[in-house]
């Protein structure tokens, strides 16, 4: 579908849009970072969604337009109604707590420019995150990863960093604000956009920097509950392909492998030959995922690498458990709702 017929070489108007809660010192570095740009947006849009910090404020003082609900609805509420505030032919969502790097609105616009067809586009994070601690570093360059590798070819969008053409955001009716938590709802969004023909594009030079400071308790929340199971139900409700981004093959068997080693190192207590199976496994997963792991090695040394391994079994196994619990389910509800 063409999303806008035009001059290629036309100046667009982009419209940041940020939903923030209590953005704190992030916050403050996201809204310093886009005054910074070398292609200034031409309005910044932020929707207080029930702050309790001030971060409205924060918003005002920077000259950003302002719309302030008095208690939390969702990025999805919030986003919406940044787009219906906004007038730009461009509508760049990113999050409170990211900052652009010098150049990314103007990649935005290029993007669009070049290519008339485009109806929206995603970035990457940057490979030099904002928190030090060593699960911010891994997680996020972990996402840098993966977006770097990924096809072109997008079916998702990516609230963090995610442009889209206001007449197409309004044809599909934006965000579904059911979302009521940070979790899928751009990934949905993303489904509707491509069923309805629009084309998405995954532009890896478009880079944000995440500033999320990662710890156990609230990566392992966020990626189990507002990640891995609403996003396995959204796939199961609506017939989705599942390759894209971090659900191609490899990590479907390193899922697999993960499992089998796990299963038979505590096997391996009533058959000591299944240790020797479990080394095996083991093996082959550091031989699935050489690719990443020299990544983690070239931008962080050997240390940080052999730090990562555990971590990155860990995801599988937490992520494939999620999958199949989610998947059982989707099922029981499914066989309930025909049994009624």
């Amino acid at each position: 579908m063409n999303s806008m017929p035009g001059d290629a070489s036309e100046r667009l108007n982009i419209s940041v849009i940020i939903p923030v809660y209590n953005g704190g010192e992030s916050f403050r570095l996201c809204l310093d970072s886009l005054k910074q740009s070398s292609r200034l947006p031409d309005e910044v849009i932020v929707v207080a969604d029930g702050d309790t910090d001030g971060s409205w404020q924060v918003a005002k003082e920077s000259g950003a337009t302002v719309f302030r609900y008095d208690s939390a609805g969702g990025p999805a509420r919030a986003r919406n109604q940044g787009a219906r505030l906004a007038r730009g032919e461009i509508l760049f969502f990113i999050d409170a707590d990211v900052t652009v790097g010098c150049d990314t609105i103007l990649g935005v616009e290029k993007a669009f420019q070049q290519d008339i067809n485009l109806a929206a586009l995603i970035g990457s994070y940057d490979d030099q995150p904002g928190a030090p601690n060593f699960l911010s570093q891994y997680k996020n360059l972990f996402h840098h990863y993966t977006h770097q590798i990924s096809s072109e070819k997008a079916s998702t969008f990516w609230g963090a960093c995610g442009a889209v053409r206001a007449d197409a955001f309004r044809a599909v009716g934006g965000f579904d604000e059911r979302y009521l938590k940070p979790c899928v709802e751009d990934i949905e969004l993303g489904y509707r956009l491509r069923r309805a023909g629009y084309t998405i594009r995954l532009c890896k030079h478009i880079q944000v920097k995440h500033l999320k400071c990662w710890q156990p308790v609230s990566l392992l929340r966020a990626e189990i509950f507002y990640r891995a199971l609403p996003w396995t139900e959204l796939i199961l409700s609506q017939g989705q392909p599942m390759n894209d981004l971090n659900l191609d093959r490899t990590n479907k068997l390193s899922v697999v492998l993960s499992w089998l080693a796990l299963g038979c190192l505590v096997g391996g207590w009533v058959n000591p030959f299944l240790w020797i199976v479990a080394i095996a496994t083991m093996i082959g997963l550091l031989v699935v995922n050489q690719r990443v792991y020299r990544f983690f090695w070239h931008k962080r040394g050997a240390w940080f690498a052999l730090r990562v391994i555990p971590w990155h079994w860990f995801y599988f196994l937490y992520g494939g458990a999620a999958f199949a619990y989610g998947l059982a389910t989707y099922q029981f509800r499914q066989l309930s709702a025909y049994a009624d």
